[in-house]
Formats: C-alpha cells, structure tokens, sequence
C-alpha cells in the first residue's frame, strides 16, 4: 500500500475520515427530507432525546386517541343528525392500516393510511418502506456537471508528498478535460453519450411515418450485416441487411405488422449474421443483446429479444409483462455492511437458484442479519458458468440462468422496499475472448472494442483487454454502467479487477512497495485511468446516491478521491490485504506468534481520506483450491463435532472463538464499511466448485479434472445455520448482533480510531471506534482479571457485546447480563485520559459502550437482538 499521511498524536495509526457526503454520526435525531437530500441533524433537547422506538410509540399512542376522540364526536353527532330525523351511513370500520377495497371509488385500491404495528426485531431495526398501491417508483436523472477550471492537482492536497508528480495528474487531466469537450462537441454531451443503448441494439421507433424496430450495430470490419432469428425463420431477405454509414454503423429497419405487432415478436431468438473482413460468413450474438438464452439441448447461447408489449402494475411480478418498480432507492448510509452474494448458488439445494427464490427466501435473511446492501456477482450473462460471472459474454444481457430480466427487477424493488442498497459486481476490467456468444471478434478483427495483438490478450485470465482510449469503447461501457442503473435500478458497483485495468502489467507480478513512480509513469494505462474517471463523473453526477467500489490491490493514491479535484472517484477501495493477512496467520503462525503490532497495522493502513470496505474473506477465499476462515480454523472437525448432541474438540472451540474475533476486529479497524461473502458469516463449510467437466490448462497445457457437473458444493446451507442442534448456529448469531451494534452506535464510519494498546506478550489489542471501546484478547490460555486499559471519554461504561454470552457459544464468563457498571478513573494510560480495570477472558472480544445507551436485558424485549445489550436501537441509530 502506499505511504500515508499521519496525523499527530496518532502513534503512526491511520486515521480516516467518513467518506465524502456521508452524513458522521452524532447524538442527534435526524431529518430526513427524501431521496437524494441531505440529512440534517436537529439539535438534541430533552423532548427529542428518547429512543426512535420511544418516539414511535409516543405517537402511536397519540394517533390512537386522537382516532378515538374522533370517533366518539362522530357518533354524538350522528346520534344528534339522527334524533332529527337526518339519515346518517353507517360509521366506516376501517381502521388504520386497514384497506378499502370496492367501495365508491369504482374498485381502485385505496393506499394504507398508516405503517403497521412493529412486530419482529427487525421492523425496528430494518423497517420496510410503504408506497401506496398503484404508485410507481419515477426517477428523474441529474444533471452532468462541468469539468471545474483548474489543472487536476486539486487533490494533491490531501498528501502534499504527491506534488512530486504533479505532471502526470496534470496530463490525465487534460485527457480528461480533451474527451469531456470531444464528447460535448460531437455526442451532444456525456448524458447523451452514455445512453447508446437507445440508439444501438433493437428499439422501438419510426421510420417514414411507420412505427417498427430499429435495429444499429458498430462492426467497423463487417462487409455485410444481417438480422436474422425466428421471425424470419433464420433466412435473410433482402429486407433483413443493414446498410452502413461513414462511421461503421449498420443500421436496419423492421416495419410493424399489419396488425400493429412487431416484427419480432417478445422472447423470440435472434442472431446477427455478417461477412467479415476476411470474406468468412458468421453469425454473432448482437452486443447490444439485452437477453441471452441456452437451450437445454444446445452448447451455444442465442440472443432474444425481449421487449414486453404491456406493463405490470407497480411493484407486482406478473409474467410476460414489463415490471414496475414501485420502491425508492434506499438512502445512502453512512456506512455500508455489505452481504456479497451470488443468486445461482444460494440455495441450500444442488440447483441454480432463481430471482424470484433469492427475493422471497434469501432476501429476509439479509434483512434480518443486519446487512444494509448487498452485492450481487454474475448478473452480466456468462457462457461458463464456472467463470463465477467475470468472463462475460453479453454485457447488457441479465444472466438467464437465474430467470428473465423482469424477474430480476422485481428481486430488486423487493430489496429497496426492505431498504437494501443493491450493488452489482460489474466487469469492465475484461471480456471472455468466447467468439460464438461473445463479443471478442465480432467483426472478424481482433481490435475492434479490445486492443489489436498482444496487448488485448490478458494472459493469465485467458480474456480479452479493452482499448479505453476507443471512442466506441467508451461509448459501449459507459452506457453499459448507466444501463444497469436506469433499466434495473442497481444502486451501484463494485467495479472488478480495476488493477488490471489501471496498469499495463495488469498488476502481475509486481510487488507495490508504496514508491509513488509505480503509480504514475509509464506502466500506468492512463487510458484506463481516465475512462474510471469518465465513469465516476457520469455515475455520480446522474445518480446523486450512487456508489462505486473499486477492487484495487495495488493502493493508488486519489484512486477515492472526487473526480473534480483530479481523483479517480470512487467512493471506495476494498481493502484486500486484510484477508491476505487473515490466511497468512492461520496457515503460517501458531497462535502464541500472532503479532499484534502488524495485525492492527495492516487493518488501518489505508490513505487519509480515502475510505475503504473492510473484510475478512471474500468469494475470492471460499472457492476451490482456497479455504474459508472457518475451513482454515476447525477443518475436518466441521463435519464431525458440530452437534451439540456430542462433545465439541479443541479445533472446533478455538475455531468459533477465533472466527467471532476475527471479524468483529475487522469490522472494527479494517475501513470505513464492511463486507462478507454468502454463508462465511455462520462459517459455511467446505469450498465452492461450479460444475465443470474435466478440462486442461490454457498456459500449461496440464489435465484439470472436473467434478462431473455436479451443483453438490455450488450452493449455500442455510440448513445448517437454521438448525439449533448445531453449532453453526451461534456463529450466525454474533454476525446478527456486530452489524446491529454498527446500526445502533455507527462506529464503522465514526471518525474516531484509536488503538490505544497491542501488546504483544498478553496478545491484547484495545480499539476507540466511536463512543466504543474493544478488548480483543487473542491469547490462547491466558485471562486477565483487573486488566487495565485506557479510555478517552470518562465512564461509566457497560458491556453491550460479548462474545462469550451463551447465544454465541461462551461460556457467560463475561455477560452483560451481570449489568456490572465500570468507572473510570482519571489519569494518563496508554496515552489516553482516563483509564479503566475489565476482565479479558482468554479469545474473547467485548466491546463497551456508555452505561446509559446500553440495557442488560434488551434481548428480552420486542426490538432485542439476542446478546446485545443496546438501549432501544441506540443512541445514533440508522439502517
């Protein structure tokens, strides 16, 4: 990673800040004034200091006496009209929350006049969004913004070190600034620009006064181009060929039927047939293809169009109609705790599971868990299945294997309305180099959207490079970024394999040492730079709420900096090297070698300013040929001594204890969000393995043997976090109950950090993340009794997590439930003000907050989360 910057007084620990626009935390209500607009914290006064769920049931109480009152005045009246001999309807029964239903206004729905009652933990924490029934969701874009009038050196402010190479963040500006003009002069802007999917592939439009279908393909190199498919019983007419314009479009028109149809009718298959440069006939999937489907009885993929004639009420999956999104994009958080997740294989059957089954199944899971996003893999379609969706194929297609593309919007509205931020694993870092259902060759050449020759070969992923300094290049992923955005309403990306794209060695086999010419020089593809920069400013100034992740290895500097100071743009890094370190620990070093010092250094050396997503393991860890962190700790003893019907083993007791502390610690100190892969969070056994068959290495030549297409080890048990025979089962638990403490006390994103102590003989390390201060204590035998640790505010404080309560499989040597109040005392410790005196049992973290936001036997009541001790939903709660 690269140096950072080091504020003083920090003892050499980096100290980040909330990210740019996400609101810090503060012990305040919250106005929030809708979608989009800022929050505004309100003043605390004894009136608006109680509980969200206090305040909830206030006015609960009070609407209910004010319905009552009404109601009685309404019959002494009636009683009154009555007694005069006045005709008076009989009083409605409709209650609030109630439905009206073919009453006088003609059978329409009537929305509900109020949110129903709270009645699971999660109404309190996640509570659901209510839109009336027949509204849909409109989202009107923003507005591109102009390029701001400086050199791009605006962002060197952050680390004044960087002025060294101040040229070359000048040069990528002027790129910058030359392709923002050349797009404004010729394009008609970047909003134009980055919606080519309106103008190439199959859309509706006219042509001499007819209405029909448009159809518009780039193939520079294609002498001939036809559209040929069911609809024409795959013959070409002379009414089928394109014809072609000066800049290597063709373009075809296809008049409605007589009867007002298309001519291609909704579902049906499709394919483009061309001559090459080279005079070879091929048929292509267009690469505008918003859908791609495999029959059963086929090897290659056939492009359908896919286009709805009539639209579904909003918020309502009816099949073969368009879907209407009805919900709102979530808010943006103030931080994210992300659940990666990947549809096919989530289920805890040997299938490939749907849309509609992850929205009805997996969906409340989430919910439940505490995640506030989730971040969706293979959606772009993928030939190979076991590509784990990063060799692409169809890069506007949804993957079919899970279901239409309605179906996954509907999985999606189904998220926002449980307010979920929906992220999609976008692929723009390279393309499969598949030529039948791709687009590598489309033409015949080798150029075309990727580099000619070497260069647009990446080697060790067997794929294709994009050439990003192509003006259609550009075009087509630009668009393909906004594409997922307007049709699908995705929240934002986790942009893959942007090292890769940032350097020409692609990252290989080089080691960053932090040295600031490994970053800006020649190895850098400032072509790619530039096109991240492109796609930040056309993300973020059209969907004010959007977010990007990058995955960057390599540690650039302004890579999360504005792309209006001369920054990359991103909103986040994931902090890869902490799962390196995870795995390096458990597979090189006895416990009693663990070292704190570089432990807590790899999880904050992160740049100032520049936020991060923290995790422990990724899907990256839990693939084949890799292990999970629980795999790594308990092994072979995962299938044996899980039951709590027979004893556990020393494997399996250091392995929960370990595994609840290794995350809470990365949660803790590891960025400013977090992230956990499907399942790892109630340490899901063995590896994943996508059916394949038995195959050989592309750059070796060696046999691969494949595993006979078997989905046996491609699917997640839930089965086995559900069971309460089993000791997965508290696992699960303590993840429920550190992303509920992160709602209630905001820590992740809280600007405080602070490792007060790691010492390295008693295995301790003591964090500040916000008002909360943790005691890890990773010795493997050793408990400390009156262990002294330092406090930067004053006491009292209680514990409000445990690891050691009995819901998480502890033994209560350290509980909340005891409800002991700790004070402290006055004095330099750990160069902190104040101090206090905590018992540390042997791998065990807890975490203490102030006495007054906590309540000891908060799980035992309508809004508690089993083994945690927060008052209400906390002092600076938010989803």
């Amino acid at each position: 990673m690269a140096p950072q910057l080091k504020l003083a007084g920090t003892r050499g620990v980096a100290m980040p800040v909330a990210p740019v626009a996400r609101p810090r935390a503060v012990p305040c209500s919250v106005k929030h004034c809708g979608r989009g607009s800022r929050l505004v914290p309100v003043k605390a006064t004894p009136e608006n200091q109680q509980s969200p769920i206090d305040v909830a049931r206030r006015e609960n109480a009070a609407l209910k006496q004010s319905i009552n009152k009404t109601e009685a005045s309404v019959k002494k009246l009636s009683g009154k009209l009555s007694d005069a001999g006045v005709e008076v309807p009989p009083l409605s029964t409709a209650t609030v929350g109630s439905t009206r239903t073919n009453g006088s206004n003609g059978g329409a729905t009537a929305a509900k006049t109020s949110n129903p009652e709270p009645q699971d933990p999660e109404d309190f924490w996640s509570p659901v969004k209510h839109v009336p029934d027949g509204v849909a969701f409109q989202e009107v874009p923003g507005q591109i913004s102009p390029v701001p009038a400086h050199d791009g050196t605006e962002c060197l402010k952050w680390d004044p070190s960087l002025w060294s190479h101040a040229d070359h963040f000048k040069y990528r500006w002027h790129i910058f600034k030359s392709i923002r003009s050349a797009i404004d002069a010729n394009e008609g802007g970047l909003d134009k620009f980055s919606q080519g999917y309106k103008y190439y592939g199959i859309n509706r439009g006219e042509h001499e006064g007819k209405k029909g279908l448009w159809y518009r393909e780039w193939a520079p190199g294609a002498k001939a181009v036809a559209l040929i498919g069911e609809y024409n019983g795959w013959k070409a007419g002379p009414e089928h060929w394109a014809t072609r314009n000066d800049f290597g479009v063709w373009q075809l028109f296809l008049p409605d039927n007589e009867d007002g149809t298309p001519a291609i009718a909704h579902r049906t298959k499709i394919k483009t047939r061309l001559e090459t440069a080279y005079g070879e006939w091929v048929e292509r999937i267009p690469a505008w293809i918003k859908w791609a489907t495999q029959e059963w009885n086929e090897i290659q993929y056939n492009g359908v169009h896919y286009q709805p004639l009539e639209a579904g009420a909003p918020g309502v999956y009816e099949e073969n109609k368009a879907y209407t999104f009805k919900y709102p994009r979530p808010d943006r958080p103030r931080d994210l705790r992300i659940y990666e997740c990947h549809v096919g294989m989530s289920s805890k059957d040997p299938k490939v599971n749907s849309y509609l089954e992850f929205k009805d199944e997996v969906l409340p899971r989430i919910r439940s868990l505490g995640y506030n996003a989730i971040q969706i893999m293979a959606i772009q379609e993928h030939a190979y299945y076991g590509s784990f969706g990063y060799h692409v194929t169809n890069f506007f297609g949804v993957s079919s294997r899970s279901g239409t593309p309605d179906e996954l919007k509907a999985m999606i509205d189904e998220a926002h309305r449980l307010g979920l931020v929906v992220l999609m694993d976008i692929v723009h870092s390279h393309a499969s180099k598949n030529t039948q259902d791709g687009i590598n060759m489309f033409d015949g050449t080798d150029g075309m959207y990727f580099h000619g020759g070497g260069r647009g070969f990446h080697w060790m992923w067997d794929s294709r490079c994009f050439n990003y300094g192509n003006w259609e290049t550009m075009r087509f992923l630009l668009s393909n970024s906004r594409w997922w955005m307007d049709e699908y309403k995705f929240d934002g990306y986790r942009f893959d394999g942007v090292t890769s794209m940032m350097y020409h060695h692609h990252g290989l086999q080089v080691a960053f040492t932090g040295n600031y010419d490994e970053y800006f020089g020649m190895a850098t593809d400032v072509d790619a730079v530039v096109y991240l920069m492109l796609v930040n400013n056309t993300l973020h100034d059209l969907f004010p709420t959007a977010i990007t992740i990058g995955e960057d290895v390599s540690g650039m500097p302004t890579f999360c900096r504005p792309w209006q100071e001369g920054g990359v743009g991103f909103d986040y890094r994931l902090n890869m090297a902490i799962a390196d370190k995870w795995i390096e620990l458990l597979s090189e070093y006895d416990d009693y070698s663990w070292n704190m010092g570089n432990l807590t250094h790899t999880m904050t050396n992160r740049r100032y300013a520049e936020p991060c997503v923290g995790y422990a393991e990724s899907h990256d860890q839990a693939l084949v040929g890799d292990k999970t962190i629980a795999f790594w700790l308990m092994d072979k003893d995962m299938y044996e001594r899980m039951s709590l019907s027979g004893p556990s083993s020393g494997a399996v007791d250091r392995g929960i204890a370990l595994h609840k502390m290794i995350r809470l610690i990365t949660m803790c100190l590891g960025g400013e969000s977090y992230l956990n892969f499907m399942g790892n969070e109630f340490g899901h056994p063995e590896w994943i393995d996508f059916p394949r068959d038995d195959t050989y290495d592309t750059s070796t030549g060696a046999f691969v043997p494949g595993n006979g297409g078997s989905l046996d080890k491609c699917r997640r048990r839930w089965d086995l976090a559900d069971d309460p025979s089993l000791r997965y089962k508290f696992m699960a638990a303590f993840d429920r109950a550190m992303n509920h403490l992160d709602k209630a006390y905001g820590f992740v994103a809280a600007e405080h950090q602070w490792v007060s102590r790691k010492d390295e003989g008693d295995k301790v390390i003591v964090v500040e993340r916000g008002d909360l201060i943790f005691v890890f204590n990773f010795h493997p035998v050793s408990s400390f009794t009156d262990y002294k640790v330092g406090a930067y505010k004053p006491g009292p404080y209680k514990i409000v997590l445990s690891s050691d309560e009995e819901v998480f499989g502890g033994y209560t040597n350290v509980s909340k439930k005891y409800d002991a109040e700790i004070h402290t005392e006055e004095g330099n410790y750990d160069n902190r003000p104040h101090s206090m005196k905590v018992y540390a049992p042997s791998r065990t973290v807890v975490v203490y907050a102030p006495a007054d936001t906590t309540d000891a036997k908060a799980d035992s009541k309508p809004e508690g989360i089993p083994g945690l001790g927060v008052k209400g939903v906390g002092p600076y709660f938010a989803v």
